[in-house]
């Protein structure tokens, strides 16, 4: 199985599934002389974790993380940065009513078409689990690019159709849902508490905003900057779709209006999400993504098992009702290992360290 490695100059490898022992991997690239311990990658991880919401599973893992090569005294070597986190309460028997069955909206039968077998227990790789790992990548991504001042902060734009006002997404994270707007938390409960009692499920909308981001930044023409914001994003299992910039309304827009004006004092709006041509602008970067609903629901729905033979299945096990909040961490990581990639691609090209 390739595709388990993300980045070209700041790597992040992973494995593990759901039910298996563990999920680890490493972070390859990251420069010597980064501030950097287990409790600055925790701060992240526990943003991610179950618990503490309507919307999340009741399987309470504590995801510790482990860091086990590339750091000495607190600081980067250069070298390999390898880690760990145990799963300590998976219950793979939930799954085994299902085991021959297809699940609606799952990787199910693809992986099946693909290798030919799979794991049941959660879905294994293409479990929602799986990106833990990248939570770790984009810490440690975090920590290479606070020395260049770069802030980046996500936070949930939309869930259920019903949409939070932009009062405060610098504050986000330390509101339920990640929620711009503290008067949209009460409503958002409700929704989610409303599908859960149904069984069903929720999407909705995530937006991130990479701040103090230089002008530059891009490898055209196969390797720009808001093509591979879309690649990373796209890669977490929920996603489907990425917008960078104005998006989707631009299409409607006469390009005098669409275009992004410049002063003496710099751009005067934003249109283009802070890229042009594939290289960073200068300005914000703006990405938003839009999260599908969980497709593991208590609904009765209509599949096919491995034999060919129509169904009627109920998913059993412990599962989000959203994917939001615990995937805006996760969004927030895969950008932030885009822009470390990106920052060391341009400046490994110059005179001098890329530090």
């Amino acid at each position: 199985m390739t595709g388990n490695t993300f980045g070209r100059l700041f790597r992040l490898t992973t494995f593990g599934e759901s039910h298996g022992p563990g999920l680890g991997g490493t972070v390859d690239g990251c420069p010597a002389g980064i501030p950097l311990n287990e409790d600055d990658v925790q701060e992240e991880l526990d943003r991610r974790k179950p618990g503490g919401n309507k919307a999340s599973t009741t399987r309470l893992e504590p995801d510790r993380i482990q860091l086990f090569s590339g750091v000495f005294q607190g600081y980067t070597t250069g070298t390999p940065i390898g880690f760990y986190i145990e799963n300590t309460q998976a219950r793979s028997q939930d799954y085994l009513p299902g085991k021959d069955i297809y699940r609606p909206g799952h990787a199910d039968f693809t992986y099946e078409a693909k290798y030919g077998i799979r794991d049941y227990r959660g879905g294994g790789r293409a479990s929602g689990r799986e990106t833990i790992s990248r939570v770790v990548g984009g810490a440690i991504a975090k920590k290479f690019l606070s020395v260049h001042n770069l802030n980046i902060f996500a936070y949930t734009r939309e869930i259920g159709g019903i949409e939070a006002e932009l009062i405060s997404p610098e504050n986000a994270q330390n509101l339920s849902y990640f929620a711009p707007d503290p008067s949209v938390v009460e409503i958002w409960q409700k929704v989610i508490g409303k599908a859960r009692k149904k069984g069903d499920s929720v999407g909705g909308l995530v937006e991130i905003i990479a701040q103090g981001v230089p002008a530059g930044l891009g490898e055209p023409v196969f390797d720009k900057l808001d093509a591979r914001l879309a690649y990373a994003l796209m890669g977490v299992g929920a996603i489907k779709s990425v917008e960078i910039g104005a998006g989707r309304e631009s299409a409607e827009l006469y390009g005098s209006r669409n275009n992004d004006p410049m002063s003496s004092e710099g751009f005067t709006q934003n249109n283009s999400g802070g890229v042009l041509g594939g290289i960073s602008s200068g300005q914000n970067i703006f990405v938003r993504c839009a999260v599908k609903p969980i497709p593991s629901i208590l609904i009765p729905q209509k599949t096919l098992n491995k034999r060919g033979e129509e169904v009627t299945h109920k998913i059993e096990g412990r599962h989000d009702v959203c994917a939001i909040p615990r995937i805006v961490p996760v969004l927030k990581a895969m950008t932030l290992l885009v822009l470390a990639d990106m920052w060391l691609l341009h400046y490994s090209s110059k005179e001098g360290s890329c530090l």
